[in-house]
């Protein structure tokens, strides 16, 4: 059970609840001691107490459906706590991002914040990857995400910015986009323009923009709002994305 507190301040965002295990920071293996997310840098409440007699509409979520009560005092009213169960937080600008200086496209797994391991090792209930600012060195390489399918599901979000697979189709900070599993995609027609044109020069990309993924071995529904009530689907997403693109092979020049 999680739940939501509306203060006369609205908060914007997305939500991920996890119903099996708990998120962890992943293995990092060879990388060592230092990099992705880093423990010292999630933040715990300290003991504190706030007095406010306003009004107060508290949301509850459990077993699936929302309640909700309103109170003439602030749900932050409380001293401590005790137990090991308790909110953090985490900035996401202090991500330390690992990359290829060589060659080829990474996985994005190199992007992991937080996973929430499955009963079947090497497969997730949900990974949550971010794609912050970094820079690009790598050389004789398509710099951008190949084109692929995998047995993840890829739940696409956007915080600020552009995301540099995505060029100027829509997608739009509050957006979003799911390919299920072995739904085929990659990046756009002219995110993959601009990459195959691009000059392979040290490139800092995403200077002031953020992307994250919700990536799970589980496949993932929409809902009945999401798919037609909010009337934001982006209907000519084959036409926008796909379809301009072009074979720029044959068999005689690839001598087949």
């Amino acid at each position: 059970m999680f739940h939501c507190i509306f203060s006369p301040i609205t908060a914007r965002g997305y939500i991920c609840e996890l119903y099996q295990g708990h998120f962890q920071l992943p293995e990092l293996g060879p990388i060592g001691s230092n990099g992705l997310a880093n423990t010292r840098d999630f933040q715990i409440p300290v003991a504190a107490f706030d007095e406010d007699d306003s009004q107060w509409h508290v949301i509850a979520k459990f077993n699936n459906s929302l309640f909700s009560a309103t109170q003439f005092h602030t749900p932050f009213d409380v001293v401590g706590w005790h137990g090991n169960y308790y909110p953090y937080k985490y900035d996401l600008g202090r991500f330390n991002v690992i990359g290829s200086i060589s060659f080829d496209h990474p996985d994005p797994s190199i992007f992991t914040v937080l996973t929430a391991p499955s009963d079947h090792v090497g497969t997730a209930i949900i990974d949550f990857v971010i794609f912050p600012p970094r820079w690009l060195v790598q050389e004789d390489t398509f710099r951008p995400p190949w084109y692929h399918r995998n047995t993840m599901s890829e739940f696409m979000g956007l915080i600020s910015g552009e995301y540099d697979a995505k060029v100027g189709n829509g997608f739009r900070p509050a957006g979003a986009s799911l390919h299920n599993i072995m739904s085929a995609h990659g990046p756009d027609a002219k995110a993959w323009h601009n990459a195959s044109q691009a000059q392979l020069v040290p490139q800092k990309i995403g200077e002031n923009s953020i992307a994250f993924m919700f990536e799970s071995s589980l496949m993932l529904g929409v809902t009945e709002w999401g798919l037609k009530t909010c009337e934001k689907v982006q209907e000519e997403y084959n036409e926008e994305s796909w379809e301009p693109l072009k074979r720029h092979f044959t068999r005689q020049s690839l001598k087949i």
